[in-house]
């Protein structure tokens, strides 16, 4: 990924938790327990979380497989990735964290049950290859998940392009202290292939028998599971 990026969510990673619950009106919570039910892990299996953040889908993954079963979340950014295994311990969860690139990753074929990325495919610098890396890690019949944003259709829409244009960089700048950070955001949600161009994208990679998408709020966000050859 491009330095300009991390650099970028190097310098809103000390609010980017309270940031987002305030933008989304904690929906993103309730998206990511969506996406960890619509993933059917099982207690005892491997799970891969790419662009990590500050960990909470690895740590919703990690409630979900137990004990027994192993999570693992990874981030390119440093500084976003250092919340993280604080917020684990508090919660009593074992997870490995470890610095990776999504479009490099340093595990070897066939390792997890699941790998997922949620809010972070549309910031890397070639999603095609994000995606089969991370189906490459996968096992055969294994699940890849994305969570993403969108473009809403309906009356969603309307709401939804106005708190993006003038909300978002607004609030966001104010909390966080730069203003093109939260420019960027909102503006590379609307220009990412969403829903069924997005699922055209899975299907470059040649890693997946089969692709489905789940639209959320009209689609503002989608979540997207591939079932890996």
């Amino acid at each position: 990924m491009s330095e300009e990026v991390r650099q970028m969510f190097a310098s809103i990673s000390g609010r980017y938790d309270l940031i987002n619950t305030v933008l989304s009106f904690g929906t993103h919570h309730w998206w990511r327990r969506k996406a960890v039910r619509l993933s059917g892990v099982k207690e005892g299996m491997n799970v891969l979380d790419c662009a990590t953040g500050t960990g909470d889908l690895a740590i919703a993954f990690k409630k979900a497989v137990g004990a027994k079963g192993r999570v693992t979340g990874t981030d390119f950014c440093p500084e976003m990735l250092e919340p993280a295994p604080r917020k684990a311990r508090r919660k009593g969860l074992d997870i490995h964290w470890e610095v990776a690139d999504a479009m490099n990753l340093p595990f070897e074929n066939d390792r997890f049950d699941l790998a997922s990325i949620a809010f972070g495919i549309r910031n890397v610098d070639d999603p095609v290859t994000a995606l089969s890396e991370m189906g490459r890690v996968v096992k055969p019949n294994g699940k890849v998940l994305i969570l993403e944003f969108g473009q809403p259709s309906g009356w969603m829409k309307y709401p939804f392009r106005w708190h993006s244009k003038y909300v978002i960089p607004v609030l966001g700048g104010l909390l966080s202290g730069n203003r093109k950070a939260y420019q960027y955001l909102p503006e590379t949600s609307a220009a990412f292939p969403a829903g069924k161009l997005f699922l055209g994208s899975m299907h470059k990679t040649g890693r997946f028998k089969r692709v489905e998408s789940h639209s959320l709020m009209q689609g503002i966000a989608y979540i997207y599971i591939g079932i890996v050859l």
